[in-house]
């Protein structure tokens, strides 16, 4: 009998671990609002990158063929994906040991470094800053460093529609997804996706370099992210409605332009800003000195001006917080 109970225990213990604590993530969210990603602090997200490369790098010496590039990617994204979970479930399981008090600090600071909502609004806003100072050049400059694209050559409105774009595919995959896969496992899990995410922007691109070690990491971030694009799309539909902007539209363009990406996912946000604006997204752009052809997201209403990339922000903030209430409620009647 006594055996039971402490297995039992046991479990009750490990569940209050990895349950859903929205304690932390909203500390977690309030955190990251302030403080956000400082130049020069540790972040664990790059730990994870470096274990990437280590790990490809260890990886790459042993393969032979094309198939063996592509067991490797299996075992590079089953290591660190493992990985990333274990190290911050032993973590708090130690805490928790501790002080479920200490656990909810430890757990709060890692959601903060899981979320991505203040770096994203400030790396756009110095986009937005340098074109108000009509200074097109540094604009271009801090895009370069949020997206893909070739920047040279962008006029300004070119320059706020790539911004625009960046906050609203990032909506999704920098701040909501983390947030449901908080909500879903706590942090552990949080992290466990933040490793998903971050081997397919390293290593899932379509190249010669990346075709078959990346591939796999490429299918599982599409996968990772299927519902988390979804319900980011219509959360920030009820947020347009909120900001008394063009909800309407938002949802036709999203209806009509939601697949209109070479991912399965990223149109999802853009298209629904693009609506929520009355503006068009997308279309050709250059990467590496060639043309890609892209289709647009949107109607051409009107040019894209500088400051829809606040609009765009706004959207965003208020997107997360709308998402971040409803888990709330949803943790207050289940638990």
């Amino acid at each position: 009998m006594e055996l039971t109970l402490t297995f039992y225990s046991d479990i009750l213990f490990t569940l209050g671990v990895v349950k859903i604590n929205i304690k932390a993530l909203v500390a977690g969210f309030i955190l990251d609002s302030i403080v956000g990603d400082p130049q020069g602090w540790f972040h664990p997200i790059r730990l994870i990158g470096k274990m990437i490369s280590y790990v490809e790098n260890r990886l790459r010496e042993k393969c032979r063929t094309s198939s063996d590039e592509k067991k490797a990617g299996v075992v590079l994204w089953i290591t660190v994906v493992f990985t990333s979970f274990a190290v911050p479930y032993v973590i708090l399981l130690i805490a928790a040991k501790i002080s479920f008090k200490v656990a909810i600090v430890i757990e709060s600071i890692m959601c903060c470094y899981i979320l991505a909502a203040k770096s994203l609004k400030d790396e756009s806003m110095k986009v937005y800053t340098s074109l108000k100072n009509s200074n097109l050049q540094e604009a271009r400059k801090n895009l370069s460093y949020i997206v893909g694209r070739d920047v040279e050559g962008l006029n300004e409105s070119s320059v706020a529609r790539a911004a625009v774009e960046t906050v609203a595919e990032n909506t999704s995959d920098g701040v909501i997804a983390p947030m449901l896969y908080i909500m879903l496992g706590g942090a552990p899990l949080g992290f466990m996706y933040k490793a998903v995410n971050t081997l397919d922007s390293m290593v899932g691109y379509k190249n010669e370099k990346y075709i078959n070690i990346g591939r796999f990491s490429a299918i599982a971030d599409d996968a990772a992210n299927y519902v988390p694009s979804r319900l980011a799309a219509y959360f920030m539909i009820a947020s347009s409605w909120t900001l008394k902007m063009n909800y309407k539209n938002a949802y036709k363009i999203y209806k009509r332009d939601r697949y209109n990406h070479k991912s399965p996912n990223s149109a999802h946000t853009e298209s629904v800003c693009a609506g929520a604006l009355n503006i068009m997204l997308g279309g050709d752009s250059h990467y590496g000195g060639k043309l890609v052809s892209k289709p647009t997201i949107g109607d051409n209403t009107r040019e894209v001006e500088t400051e829809d990339i606040i609009r765009a922000n706004k959207l965003m903030y208020t997107t997360s917080l709308l998402f971040l209430l409803t888990g709330t409620l949803i943790e207050f009647i289940l638990w």
